[in-house]
């Protein structure tokens, strides 16, 4: 609401003969007059907090597994969830969505937990799948996480044989109307069957990515939501001559802007290894709007030369780098720009049977204590990256204690957690981003740390 203007009312006093009020006016021009001055009234209110609400991706799904109906969708593996909220506040409550779009589906579990004593309470979860099937393997992780109005997704294809998918949930209690837009070799485009879907509350619609983005083999995904926010995830999967190449559900990435972190994520493949019949890391890029020139830095966690690549973005077309040059470790990568960018960064972990690979995507700054859900996989690692000019401190507390953490001005470093715990990071100081990370033998995957809901600001009301 726009506040009243101030209203000034002058008075200057009449001079009742005609000559002298015309001999007073050059100097009543100079002169100061008096002014009485009237300032608005203003009510200063604070918002009653909500429920905390998540969502998370669900079951992994497989296509076309029934002769009869090739673009039936059915479970082929339950996600495993890990939540938990603060201390002393409210336990979150557990739900589980209608998935009309899955045959016999289970659903993804969505979870709410109530404010307390007029304070918003922090919730995390996540969750991870395996499935090794003859059509479908590998190991999937990700973050539950709240409901957006705009979301961008880097990640997938929809080239011709892709089974990629694109997920929405609804956790919410009010429908929500989706418009989607999708970036690709042609810019931007919405297709017909990618505006007005109807996601009705507390439901997800599932969507084969190659309906949206036919024939764009590196697409970059613009969902916006009206009526009630929506989780939105992909599910990509990859097969190599009838073998399972992998699976990952991928979250949401950062907003657009002109520097974008992804704190930790493990190259595999070294350069000239056996078998390598691509690169073993790609980096994904989109200027939505303008035409930019992209600086990449990449700087070992650790011992090893660090990398700089640049290359110029064309607005509204999606870009990749190529890294097959990197040396097999674990990387930060910084992306700065003129203009605000989006990117993901995937690697796989080898291009034979029983191999898989992850997206890596770019989190939001966490500035306030944060809760961390690790998901039960393999050799889980949270990685705390630190874009400011000076080192800073974090305070990690989880199963084993309370540690503070100093992370270099510039850096990023890693400390192994648990898994199927919660954690609360606490930074100090600093442009602090996390993400999770997992390795194993046919298992590769990661997810960015949410940011905590801020607490709601007080708004000022300025009555008429």
């Amino acid at each position: 609401m726009t506040g009243p203007t101030r209203r000034t009312v002058r008075v200057g006093a009449g001079i009742a003969v005609a000559a002298l009020f015309a001999a007073a006016i050059p100097a009543a021009a100079l002169a100061p007059w008096p002014a009485a001055v009237r300032e608005p009234v203003a009510v200063t209110a604070l918002p009653e907090p909500t429920a905390s609400l998540v969502s998370c991706a669900g079951p992994i799904l497989a296509v076309g597994r029934d002769a009869t109906d090739a673009a039936l969708l059915t479970d082929a593996a339950g996600q495993d969830v890990a939540a938990a909220t603060a201390p002393g506040q409210p336990d979150a409550a557990a739900a589980r969505l209608a998935s009309p779009d899955v045959s016999g589906g289970a659903g993804p579990d969505a979870l709410s937990a109530e404010p307390r004593e007029g304070t918003r309470t922090d919730l995390a979860a996540a969750g991870s799948a395996t499935v090794a099937d003859e059509d479908l393997a590998g190991f999937a992780a990700s973050a539950c996480a709240p409901g957006l109005m705009e979301s961008w997704l880097v990640g997938g294809s929809g080239a011709t044989g892709a089974a990629d998918l694109l997920l929405l949930s609804n956790p919410s209690g009010v429908a929500s109307e989706v418009d989607i837009t999708v970036y690709g070799a042609e810019g931007a485009v919405q297709p017909a069957a990618a505006a007005g879907i109807i996601v009705p509350a507390r439901t997800q619609r599932v969507l084969p990515l190659a309906a949206l983005a036919l024939g764009q083999e590196s697409p970059v995904v613009r969902v916006n939501a009206a009526g009630a926010p929506i989780q939105a995830s992909l599910q990509t999967s990859l097969t190599r001559t009838l073998l399972p190449g992998g699976v990952d559900q991928v979250g949401t990435t950062a907003a657009p802007d002109t520097v974008q972190v992804i704190p930790s994520a493990t190259v595999v493949v070294a350069p000239g290894e056996e078998g390598a019949s691509e690169p073993g890391a790609r980096l994904r890029l989109l200027a939505p709007s303008d035409d930019t020139d992209v600086v990449v830095d990449l700087t070992p966690l650790g011992s090893g030369a660090a990398a700089s690549e640049t290359l110029e973005l064309s607005a509204g077309v999606p870009a990749e780098l190529e890294l097959g040059g990197l040396a097999a470790g674990t990387y930060r990568v910084e992306v700065t720009a003129e203009h605000p960018v989006v990117t993901a960064l995937w690697t796989t972990s080898g291009f034979g049977e029983g191999t898989d690979f992850a997206w890596h995507t770019a989190p939001s700054v966490i500035s306030v204590p944060s809760l961390v859900a690790v998901a039960v996989g393999p050799s889980p690692f949270l990685a705390l990256s630190n874009e400011g000019e000076e080192e800073s401190r974090v305070t990690l507390s989880g199963p084993a204690g309370e540690s503070d953490i100093v992370v270099p001005a510039g850096g990023a470093v890693r400390t192994r957690v648990q898994d199927a715990a919660v954690y609360q990071l606490t930074p100090q100081g600093g442009a602090i981003r996390a993400n999770v990370t997992y390795r194993g033998s046919g298992a590769l995957a990661g997810y960015d740390v949410i940011p905590a809901d801020a607490a709601a600001e007080p708004v000022v009301v300025f009555p008429q």
